[in-house]
């Protein structure tokens, strides 16, 4: 691989950006005529901080540092929603959580949905699509779908496995993770074989699974996704030195939606920092994988003569917080499950730019039709992002509809037992949660307080009433969490309808099985007393 990558740096220096083919196909739009080939790679899991200093340094990730070098690298974007499926729909839509009511990762978008890469079909691209999508409605499992359902109950239970290590120990093992590997063989393979010959501009997009953790069946039948895998050969990509033990608030000091999210987690007990520090390194080990594969499809438009006219964008759905504020997984505010990278290189993009304002997943809809050249739609709740990052606007229109100062993310599923809204803008971060009073908001500056330590909602009570009314400005949250409220309850009673008899022995089995079969009645209990009494905030 060195040599090819030494020429492709060299070669990608001194090149000028080509225009890509334009045409027609069954009477679709005629794409405008110097439209680009647009690939989208998107994996999951990934802490957008690693694309950037001081993270950068704690593992080596040779193609984003290649994207960086030659395109655009946003050091502020944001999930929409720090969870699969609904980050994902906001992703393909285009619009926020609330207006695609995607509350877990079982409700997603129609699968008739008109995404962006729909419409760029219609006016003319050739599209193709490998790996994880994840948008649409129906997938993940039961307890999941359970766990989300009833998070207003009054009980708390570990829903995850302990997070733990496994290791290949093979120096020479780099095909780790082979579903993902195959995915992105299929989609070189069809850049060999099909996209150079098209006549028409195309859009490819490859969905990754890593850096997510992999299943844990140990834990039991119905098992989560709690082991962090890899093997020698990416683990020596990581400087073990550099990587930081995170600072823990005392269990008893933590704000209350933290405390269920660690417990529900199984990670309140304890760790020592060398199990603390082996997660994150093979967590960064998983990171530096994804790295490589991202880089197989850059080599390939290379050694195809594309790379100069292919648009190439690579994020990710969320972040991993690898034992941050005591918790791993998502489903969190904070920077390591809510930051996520965004790097776009290609013609008429800006090289070597770091650009600092907030952006998030959102913006990727607006962002793929203004490369294209394709009018924007009014309702879309994102932003083209190349007002920030192109060398040459392709939409007169852009001028007018510069990226606001703030973005949005919500969460409503499983492991937080409240929504949460977040309002990110350059200075803070204001989260608030539910109906906005029976829960206390945070507030953190990221100026002074990187690590997310202290909340000072309380002492600056006029920055967060500020911020507070900006957000119910954006959407009416208290109103949002009813809704959930009661599609909760809704969904639970229909599940519960439809398994019958079966129910107390389903539910006892589920990820919660190790603490519920200890006192099934006091938990089944707990959900009758919510089914009766439980109201709207």
């Amino acid at each position: 691989m060195l040599p090819l990558w030494v020429a492709l740096v060299a070669v990608s220096a001194l090149a000028t950006p080509a225009p890509g083919a334009g045409g027609q196909r069954r009477g679709a739009v005629k794409a405008w005529p110097d439209a680009p080939n647009v690939v989208l790679v998107v994996s999951d899991s990934f802490d957008g901080r690693l694309t950037f200093y001081p993270g950068s340094q704690v593992v080596k990730l040779p193609f984003i540092s290649f994207m960086k070098a030659h395109g655009t690298s946003f050091l502020n974007a944001y999930t929409n929603s720090p969870i699969c499926c609904p980050s994902r729909a906001a992703m393909w839509s285009g619009l926020f959580t609330h207006l695609t009511e995607s509350w877990n990762n079982f409700k997603g978008l129609d699968p008739n949905y008109t995404t962006w890469m729909d419409v760029m079909e219609k006016h003319g691209y050739r599209t193709q699509k490998f790996g994880k999508l994840d948008y649409i409605s129906g997938h993940h499992s039961i307890s999941n779908r359970v766990e989300a359902w009833t998070r207003d109950v009054a009980f708390l239970l570990r829903q995850e496995g302990r997070p733990m290590v496994n290791l290949v120990p093979k120096k020479t093992k780099v095909r780790v993770m082979e579903g993902d590997w195959k995915n992105t063989d299929r989609a070189v393979n069809w850049l060999r074989k099909e996209a150079i010959n098209y006549t028409q501009p195309f859009v490819l997009y490859l969905g990754l699974n890593l850096p997510h953790p992999y299943p844990s069946p140990s834990s039991g039948e119905n098992f989560g996704s709690s082991t962090f895998h890899t093997s020698l050969y990416w683990l020596k990509k990581v400087s073990y030195d550099a990587i930081k033990i995170p600072k823990w608030s005392p269990l008893s000091e933590m704000h209350p939606i933290d405390y269920y999210s660690s417990y529900t987690k199984n990670c309140t007990g304890k760790f020592t920092e060398k199990e603390i520090k082996d997660i994150r390194a093979f967590y960064y080990a998983m990171c530096a994988e994804t790295d490589a594969m991202l880089g197989e499809i850059i080599l390939a438009l290379h050694q195809l003569d594309l790379l100069q006219k292919t648009i190439v964008i690579y994020t990710s759905d969320h972040g991993e917080l690898a034992m941050e504020h005591r918790q791993f997984y998502k489903m969190s505010m904070y920077e390591a499950s809510a930051h996520v990278p965004l790097l776009i290189m290609g013609p008429g993009i800006k090289t070597n730019l770091q650009v600092s304002n907030v952006v998030s997943l959102v913006d990727i809809y607006p962002t793929m039709l203004d490369i294209a050249g394709i009018p924007l739609p009014q309702n879309l709740s994102g932003y083209s992002l190349l007002p920030l990052s192109s060398e040459m606007f392709k939409n007169e229109q852009k001028f007018k509809n510069l990226h606001p100062p703030w973005i949005l993310s919500e969460f409503h599923g499983c492991n937080v037992n409240a929504s949460a809204y977040m309002l990110r803008t350059n200075q803070w971060k204001y989260i608030a949660y539910s109906d906005g009073a029976s829960v206390l908001p945070q507030l953190f500056d990221l100026s002074s307080d990187p690590d997310e330590l202290t909340n000072i909602a309380t002492k600056f009570p006029e920055v967060t009433a500020s911020l507070d009314q900006k957000l119910r400005s954006i959407i009416n949250y208290p109103k949002v969490s009813a809704s959930v409220h009661r599609y909760n309850k809704e969904q639970f009673i229909k599940w519960k309808q439809s398994i019958g008899q079966n129910y107390s022995n389903v539910i006892a089995n589920l990820r919660w099985h190790q603490d519920w079969l200890k006192e099934p009645r006091k938990y089944e209990n707990a959900i009758d007393q919510w089914l009766k009494i439980h109201s709207d905030p």
